[in-house]
């Protein structure tokens, strides 16, 4: 994607140095010329078959004489000269000195790309030594076509002849040479990418046109050569790669016995365990899982078989005794608790009567709301009053409210390794560049779904028209008008460095190219070295940067143009650098929205756009986006409230005994409550969130209904001739404690939350459970007092919502108590039908086997759930950035950056960190270098798809004396620029020559200077400065100005120690989140290998890092956090209810409702993901009131297990379902209608999912398991007394 940093190193002027091997360092005679049967005849040893250089070509290219005149024997200083270079060529020679001079000048153009690799760079040399200055030079060339230059024959073609063992020999000692600047091999720019030596052969040999790099004469290199010819193929030895002697390292030569114990590391990640049966492939997991499940199942069908027998033995036996003898432990007096719910006092005919008998907790309890409740109903005015005047004194801290929009502090904790790598990469080398991109794609065939390709001459030409659009782009900072030269990144320090394909045309749309679609052809192979395909900035683009949807490198099949504009980036996120970005990002999103995509889709294109701040912006709008829907969901909350509070209405009474006023109240105090919370939080500096302004109103309101309807019911359920603050004591009492476990375990449970490291979800949790806690303090208050308001309204026949007006009408029955008001219809479907069938023992075995299955498969679902979070999830629907992340995946073939930084490294010559690094001759073969181009030979699991760029390579060729073009010094000791720079050659001069101010630049070290070919370490101090500002160029690639500018941190190095240094390379296309997870989780476990094998401090970098680091961990996470959760909700259930078999019940079923959400997960494509551990968190403590209230009303109820459980679902069964599953479904169902995606996903599906599970966990699974193995009872029978204890001591 952003790829600039790999092109900005190499030569502005860089061209085929191969194509002008041949054609200036050819030797050529100036003597007359014999004609063409004369010159055939005259293949011999001894003989050359050209000699000196006759003149030039029209295009100043130029050409060689056509000669057989003998070799000739060079003084002593040509000799030694020819000796430096070409040692194997001794004697006479068919070179002049100034074809030497020329040859040696023409040569150093390959040697920095080469001389990381010995062998291959004397094979090289070799290929054109001998071309050059062999003395038989006529045995193995024969020219076969001359032109008439000046009066002088010159070579217009002719005949290499050269063994394929040469050849082979040749191409393998260079094939794997890397070429660090720019990440790739040095045969892209020697050999044009070439598969075999005839591929290279012939990319040498091509004859160039006028004005274009390359050879001024064609070159047919052959194998054989008939006999009677008198010649023979050149066949010098070559040097294998892997010659210790000369030195390859293994990164440059993979079959180097160096390397041959090193084996490729691959990650064992996706290994997972399989059985195979039959022909089908199951994971051990499931295996395992279905075996259990047969166990399981078997050992209860035995043990409910056995059971069934002996109860029907016993009541065989036992008839007369069945009614009090069957479950015994009914009538026990257990030392465990209950929890709190409705009494009722039983008389039998024998005078006993049966109460509860409570833990100390729960006695307390009862104690408190009984008294309590009293108070309440007599000062309903002043309980009021206090409980909102402390929530509005807290929600006095809004006034400092804020909300964090910023990615990285929502997201990333601030104990991330991932974020200190990141301070540390920022503040010691350079923060990562901002990116701005186009994406403009042809539309597939509707008839076979391909793409046509997309270059044509129209859409280059609109590519400058975007551009010139794009170029006029100005804005507004504190107004200043900001265009993107401003802003844009400059690795020369001239022009932007914009990646695009018009780059091929110099961004200028006037360039002289006579086809422009053949120019770019062209520039696709020759990217590298053709200087006419040079970008403006001075430095190749590579066409896969470019490009989009094509496969392997057919380019022109490309389906897609990408347009990146790199943009440099400040530490300060609110500086004024950043800020002069944002402002001309915003003019570039609205520019493309009103002008560019008009334009490109008029085209018939596609066209997708994004900017470094789009993400943000986006879920700034995306806050807005769903008001109303939410809205909506709260308004229908209110309404299903107002509608379940009420009575059954009827059309005489339905505006007396309707809710629809106190419904109302207990939303503000919904409402109250999240605004103190958020108070409160404000009030001490803690930033809001939006997600907790959208999803926490909508949470404490699910949960806060449940505890409004269960104590409206609660206080109709009492009886009537009680007073209302008889009514209201006694509800408190009976649904009290569990109402206060309840919301306990979820305050608890919310809290939990607050332990995962990731800010926006820990903020998120803190700013819910104390939401929860504050409606529930409200909810015994403020909302208790209301009750008492509106009971005395209706008693009163005052209107709702107008209680002003009193009915003239009476209403005497319309508030009937349970003694003297029929059940609801709900309520007698629970006791009357759903408990009956419940209780039949073959529905109980149906119902625990396939709860149990259902869980059972879900752990197994569970293994299946992929960590991550799609971007298009959390934008709007209709956000421009859907399609651009769609056309990411689609098109681009290239995937983030990936640096790995080097911490300390010691440069001084007591040091071998050097060796441990590099990856040129003498280096390590474990070295970081070599181990990062290895692992990219199985990119599949290593995720690294090149070889590094590597500044401490490039450096080391560079002060090497080989390189005699690059490190060089005049007299002073100053540095001395390569003959083709600035003062050597004017910039105005179309061809560059040994220029007088440089004549004397000498190179920098010679070989005697150095040590084992390292230099010292004052060396090394004084020489890396000139290298990372030398610009590179033909004569030496190698400088580090603009590649390497911000890759080494000179601050400090003075002592030997380079703080922090990095070394560049490229993941492989990452498409999906987990592609994301697991490419991070790679190159950190390859960085802690090689950290630990080199015993140096490594770091894997890329700018996506710091927002995947959560899900490297996120099971551990995850499991953590909800193992806490629940353990929270069963300590708070033992200390409530000091039952240990009724909290085990619990968090069973807790545990169950929890996994079977998790495989719903899976089914769904749900991925894990701060958001998601959220709402698994909170889906315990929403889970717990679908538990507790029926385990409760269980506990408390009499008679045998079969006939507690009706008494429970007949008590709460309809409260459970009515105000805890139908006030949560009603306002979720709205969630469906959202635009945005992570409403639709993470609180439609799996809050849907919740409700539904709990319904079925707490209505059918739990009674079947309280049937089966419930508590004892809390119920005890006594004597009766002659006074019967008060209504108001019932706990």
């Amino acid at each position: 994607m952003d790829s600039f940093r790999r092109r900005s190193a190499l030569p502005s002027g860089f061209i085929s140095f191969i194509s002008l091997f041949l054609l200036l360092f050819i030797i050529q005679a100036a003597v007359s010329q014999p004609n063409n049967d004369e010159l055939r005849e005259r293949h011999a040893e001894g003989y050359c078959a050209m000699y000196d250089i006759c003149g030039a070509r029209s295009d100043g290219k130029v050409v060689n004489c056509a000669s057989g005149s003998p070799a000739v024997k060079p003084d002593e200083l040509l000799s030694s000269k020819i000796q430096s270079l070409c040692p194997a060529i001794t004697g006479n020679v068919c070179c002049t000195e100034a074809q030497f001079d020329t040859l040696r000048s023409q040569v150093q153009q390959a040697i920095p790309f080469l001389v990381g690799c010995p062998a291959c760079l004397r094979n090289f040399l070799n290929l054109f030594c001998e071309l050059s200055c062999s003395p038989n030079q006529s045995l193995f060339i024969n020219v076969t076509s001359v032109s008439q230059v000046r009066n002088n024959l010159t070579v217009d073609g002719i005949d290499y002849y050269i063994t394929d063992d040469f050849g082979e020999g040749l191409y393998e000692s260079c094939k794997d040479v890397k070429f660090g600047t720019m990440n790739t091999r040095a045969m892209e720019f020697i050999g044009a990418g070439a598969k075999n030596f005839k591929e290279w052969f012939a990319f040498i040999g091509k004859r160039a046109p006028n004005n274009l790099p390359g050879s001024p004469y064609a070159i047919q290199f052959l194998p054989t050569v008939t006999e009677s010819s008198g010649m023979k193929p050149m066949n010098v030895s070559t040097y294998s790669c892997g010659d210790v002697s000369l030195g390859c390292s293994c990164g440059d030569c993979t079959s180097s016995p160096l390397c041959s114990n090193t084996a490729i590391s691959t990650s064992n990640e996706g290994a997972k365990c399989s059985v195979q049966i039959g022909s089908l492939k199951a994971k051990c997991v499931d295996l395992a899982l279905a075996i259990l499940y047969v166990v399981l199942v078997s050992v209860f069908f035995g043990w409910g078989f056995f059971h069934q027998t002996r109860k029907r033995s016993r009541s065989f036996r036992m008839k007369s005794f069945l009614d009090t003898t069957d479950d015994g432990q009914s009538d026990s007096l257990n030392g465990q608790k209950a929890e709190n719910l409705p009494m009722q006092r039983l008389e039998d005919s024998n005078q006993r009567s049966t109460v509860v008998r409570l833990s100390v907790v729960q006695g307390y309890m009862s104690n408190f709301y009984r008294k309590y409740g009293l108070w309440v109903a007599r000062h309903p005015i002043l309980v009021l009053s206090l409980s909102v005047g402390m929530v509005l004194l807290l929600c006095l801290g809004l006034v400092r409210f804020k909300v964090e929009t910023r990615p990285e502090k929502l997201w990333v904790g601030p104990g991330s390794k991932a974020a200190e790598e990141k301070r540390f990469f920022d503040s010691n080398l350079s923060p990562f560049y901002r990116i701005e991109q186009l994406i403009l794609a042809t539309i597939p065939d509707p008839l076979d779904g391909k793409s046509p390709s997309i270059m044509t001459e129209e859409n280059i030409k609109l590519l400058f028209e975007i551009q010139k659009k794009v170029d006029g782009i100005r804005g507004n900072y504190s107004g200043s008008m900001i265009s993107l030269t401003d802003i844009c990144m400059k690795p020369m320090g001239e022009d932007c460095a914009t990646q695009s394909v018009i780059q091929y045309f110099k961004m200028d749309p006037s360039y002289d190219a006579d086809d422009r679609l053949d120019h770019v052809n062209y520039c696709f192979q020759h990217y590298t070295s053709a200087e006419s395909c040079m970008s403006a900035f001075k430095a190749p683009v590579d066409p896969s940067t470019v490009l989009g949807g094509f496969s392997g490198s057919n380019y022109t099949e490309a389906s897609a143009f990408i347009v990146t504009y790199p943009v440099n980036n400040a530490l300060d996120k609110e500086g004024n650098a950043t800020q002069k970005a944002v402002a001309w990002e915003k003019a570039f999103v609205q520019l493309a929205k009103d002008e560019l995509l008009p334009m490109v889709q008029s085209k018939n294109l596609t066209f997708s756009f994004s900017s470094e701040s789009s993400i943000e912006e986006e879920l700034k709008r995306e806050s807005t986006a769903d008001a109303i829907t939410i809205l909506i969901s709260y308004l229908v909350m209110f309404a299903y409230i107002s509608l379940t509070l009420g009575d059954t209405p009827q059309l005489s009474s339905f505006y007396i005994s309707s809710k629809v006023l106190l419904g109302l109240s207990g939303v503000v105090l919904v409402m109250l409550s999240v605004l103190g919370s958020v108070g409160f939080f404000s009030a001490i500096g803690v930033k809001s969130t939006l997600i907790i302004m959208e999803v926490i109103p909508f949470l404490v309101l699910a949960v806060g209904v449940d505890n409004m309807c269960i104590l409206v019911h609660a206080v109709k359920r009492q009886p009537l001739d009680l007073p209302l603050e008889g009514r209201i004591s006694n509800a408190l009492v009976e649904v009290g404690p569990s109402i206060t476990l309840a919301s306990l375990s979820e305050v608890f449970v919310f809290a939990v939350g607050s332990f995962i490291p990731m800010p926006a979800c820990r903020v998120f949790s803190m700013f819910a459970a104390l939401a929860v806690l504050l409606d529930f303090l409200l909810q015994v208050t403020a909302f208790v007092s209301l009750i008492v308001f509106d009971f005395l309204r209706a008693e009163g026949r005052r209107v709702d919502c107008f209680p002003c007006i009193k009915a003239s009408s009476t209403y005497a029955e319309s508030e009937k108590g349970i003694g003297g008001r029929k059940p609801g219809l709900l309520a007698r479907y629970m006791k009357v039908v759903h408990a009956p069938i419940l209780s039949l023992w073959g529905v109980k075995i149906l119902v625990v086997s396939v709860f149990v299955a259902f869980s059972l498969a879900s752990i197994a679902l569970s293994t299946r759930i992929e960590p991550g979070l799609e971007q298009k999830i959390v934008l709007p629907q209709d956000s421009y950035l859907q399609g651009y992340f769609n056309n990411v995946s689609e098109y681009l073939r290239i995937g983030p950056p990936l640096y790995f930084v080097v911490k300390n490294y010691n440069y001084s010559s007591e040091s071998i960190d050097t060796n441990k690094l590099c990856s040129i001759s003498q280096c390590n073969s474990d070295s970081l270098l070599n181990e990062i181009a290895r692992a990219s030979l199985a990119s599949e699991s290593s995720y690294i798809a090149k070889p590094a760029a590597s500044w401490l390579d490039d450096f080391l060729v560079w002060v090497s004396p080989e390189a005699f073009g690059c490190c060089r010094k005049f007299t002073n000791g100053s540095y001395c620029p390569p003959d083709d720079q600035p003062p050597c050659c004017s910039a105005n001069d179309s061809t560059c020559g040994l220029s007088e101010v440089c004549k004397d630049c000498t190179t920098c070290f010679r070989h005697s200077d150095l040590h084992n070919d390292r230099p010292s370490t004052s060396q090394f101090r004084e020489k890396l400065p000139w290298f990372l500002d030398a610009l590179p160029s033909a004569d030496c690639s190698k400088g580090g100005h603009g590649a390497y500018t911000s890759s080494v941190e000179l601050q400090g190095y003075e002592n030997g120690i380079i703080k922090a240094s990095s070394f560049r390379t490229y993941h492989t296309p990452l498409n999906k989140q987990i592609d994301y997870v697991n490419s991070m989780r790679a190159s950190r476990q390859f960085a802690s290998r090689v950290s630990d094998s080199l015993k140096m401090e490594i770091f894997p970098y890329s700018v996506f890092y710091m927002f995947f680091e959560q899900y490297l961990d996120i099971w551990k996470t995850a499991l953590i956090n909800l193992a806490i959760a629940i353990g929270a909700v069963f300590i708070v259930c033992l200390v409530i209810t000091c039952s240990l078999w009724t909290s085990a019940i619990i968090m069973l079923v807790l545990a169950m409702i929890l996994v079977d959400l998790m495989g719903v997960m899976a089914i769904l494509g749900i991925q894990l993901n701060a958001v998601s551990v959220v709402n698994l968190v909170m889906s315990v403590g929403i889970a717990v009131e679908f538990c507790v209230h029926i385990t409760h009303a269980f506990s408390v109820s009499s008679g045998n297990r079969d006939e507690r459980v009706k008494e429970a679902l007949g008590t709460m069964g309809a409260s459970v379902f009515s105000g805890i599953t139908l006030t949560k479904l009603v306002g979720v169902l709205v969630l469906c209608f959202s635009k945005t995606e992570v409403f639709v996903v993470y609180y439609f599906q799996m809050y849907l999912a919740l409700v539904l599970l709990g319904f079925l966990h707490g209505l059918v699974f739990l009674p079947v398991v309280l049937s089966m193995f419930g508590p004892p009872s809390r119920c005890i029978k006594i004597e009766k007394q002659d006074e019967r204890p008060s209504v108001s001591s019932q706990p």
